[in-house]
C-alpha cells in the first residue's frame, strides 16, 4: 500500500512540475518594410531563466475562400519565415514574413483581410534545457491585430558593462512609419 501511495505521488508531482512555455508574443503583429520588401513580423520573448533549445516557429495563414466551383472553404496557408528555427532561444524572436509574389499575403489590404477573416497562427515548439521536456506555446492574431504601416519599438538595450537586456515594458509597443 505505502509503494502505490509514493508511485500516486511521484506522478501527481511529476505532472505538477512540467514547465510552462513562459513565452509572450507582441499583442500585435506588424506589417513594415525589411530590407525594401514589405514584411509581416511579431515578436516572441523568452521569460523563462533558461533556454529553449531547438526552438521553432510554424506560421499559419487561416482565411476564407471560395473554390472555382463556388464552395466556401477554409484554408490554411503556411508561412515562410526569415528564421524558422533557432538553436537556442535565450532573448527575445522577431519572426518575419516577406510578403513577395508567394506569399498568400501578397495583393491583400486591411480591408481584404477583414473581409477574408484572415488571422495568423502562431506555433513555437523546443526543448526545456532544464528538464529535457518540450514547451509549446500558440498565438493567433485577428486581422485587426495586423497593424499595417507601424514598426516595433527597439527593446534591446545595453549596461555600462556590455550585457544585453530587454526591456519588456516596450515588448508590444509600436510606432507608425
Amino acid at each position: 500500500m505505502y509503494l502505490y501511495h509514493q508511485k500516486r505521488g511521484m506522478e501527481r508531482d511529476a505532472r505538477f512540475s512540467r514547465p510552462t512555455a513562459r513565452v509572450i508574443f507582441s499583442r500585435v503583429a506588424v506589417i513594415a518594410p525589411h530590407n525594401g520588401v514589405p514584411t509581416l513580423m511579431f515578436r516572441a520573448a523568452n521569460k523563462r531563466r533558461n533556454q529553449i533549445l531547438e526552438a521553432q516557429l510554424r506560421v499559419y495563414l487561416m482565411r476564407d475562400e471560395v473554390t472555382t466551383e463556388g464552395q466556401f472553404i477554409r484554408r490554411f496557408h503556411e508561412l515562410n519565415l526569415l528564421r524558422n528555427q533557432t538553436p537556442s532561444f535565450t532573448l527575445s524572436w522577431t519572426a518575419m514574413h516577406p510578403i513577395d509574389e508567394l506569399s498568400p499575403l501578397y495583393g491583400m489590404t486591411p480591408e481584404s483581410l477583414v473581409a477574408t477573416k484572415t488571422s495568423i497562427v502562431v506555433s513555437l515548439s523546443g526543448i526545456d534545457e532544464t528538464v529535457a521536456q518540450v514547451l509549446h506555446a500558440r498565438q493567433t492574431y485577428a486581422a485587426h491585430e495586423i497593424l499595417w504601416n507601424n514598426q516595433f519599438v527597439d527593446i534591446f538595450y545595453h549596461t555600462s558593462n556590455g550585457h544585453r537586456y530587454i526591456d519588456y515594458n516596450y515588448f508590444h509597443d509600436v510606432v507608425p512609419l
